[in-house]
């Protein structure tokens, strides 16, 4: 399985028509051929979990079974995007002037479910890689738990931007409070463990997800970064060749 995140950013003179593209965009993604699974996400202002949105910051998430042509990508980036999303995305994106950041990458390991569909199959080997590795989380917060999530999760955020080898960090959902994910990427496997089980604040908070029933549903997956392309903040945070 691969997938692909695209993190578009409108100027602020266009802002107003940021919301009308998560409404447009769900019909080109369930159009277009080869995209099994996909999402439509705001993203937070402090690139992790964050009460605050940032409105001109929006992303997709895509997943899909067959193998990208990254050779294709590198020789023609503007087409990447049509590749992926299609025509109608592309043209909405380059006519109110975004700024877009995309990843493509391919399942390693993981577990958990997203609105019930799962993207390793059971039984697969587990992939492990040397060299960078991309993480998503992904949570649905129960009601009643709201309170003690938030709580907790700051504690971890300004230790999170601290962690030695953290080099992209996106927090992304689909419902603000409620329907929450982060996109990280590390330069190795080692310093992303690190971080998850060495931190005593995020180990903390994990025991408690877990002993308190925090989420209704979670996913984890880990990720293999094939191409990246673009900018964010005018750079491309994660250049690969």
């Amino acid at each position: 399985m691969h997938a692909s995140l695209t993190v578009f950013r409108y100027p602020k003179s266009n802002l107003f028509v940021a919301f009308w593209a998560m409404a447009l965009f769900r019909v080109p993604l369930m159009r277009k051929r080869g995209i099994n699974f996909s999402r439509l996400l705001g993203t937070g202002l402090n690139g992790t979990f964050d009460i605050h949105p940032d409105y001109r910051q929006w992303a997709i998430l895509t997943f899909f079974q067959d193998p990208p042509d990254i050779g294709a990508f590198q020789q023609d980036r503007d087409g990447m995007l049509t590749t992926l999303y299609g025509g109608f995305i592309v043209w909405w994106l380059t006519y109110f002037n975004c700024e877009t950041w995309t990843v493509v990458l391919e399942v390693s390991d993981g577990h958990g479910s997203w609105d019930g569909r799962t993207f390793i199959r059971r039984g697969a080997t587990k992939v492990e890689h040397v060299g960078p590795v991309a993480v998503l989380t992904r949570a649905t917060i129960r009601l009643t738990r709201l309170r003690h999530f938030w709580k907790h999760v700051a504690p971890v955020s300004r230790r999170f931007f601290d962690s030695a080898g953290l080099r992209v960090s996106i927090g992304i959902g689909e419902l603000p409070l409620v329907r929450q994910a982060t996109f990280t990427i590390w330069d190795s496997m080692a310093q992303m463990r690190d971080f998850a089980y060495r931190s005593t604040e995020h180990r903390e908070v994990i025991q408690k997800t877990r002993s308190e029933k925090w989420y209704s549903e979670e996913m984890f997956l880990r990720f293999k970064p094939l191409f990246t392309s673009g900018t964010i903040g005018g750079e491309n945070p994660f250049p690969l060749p």
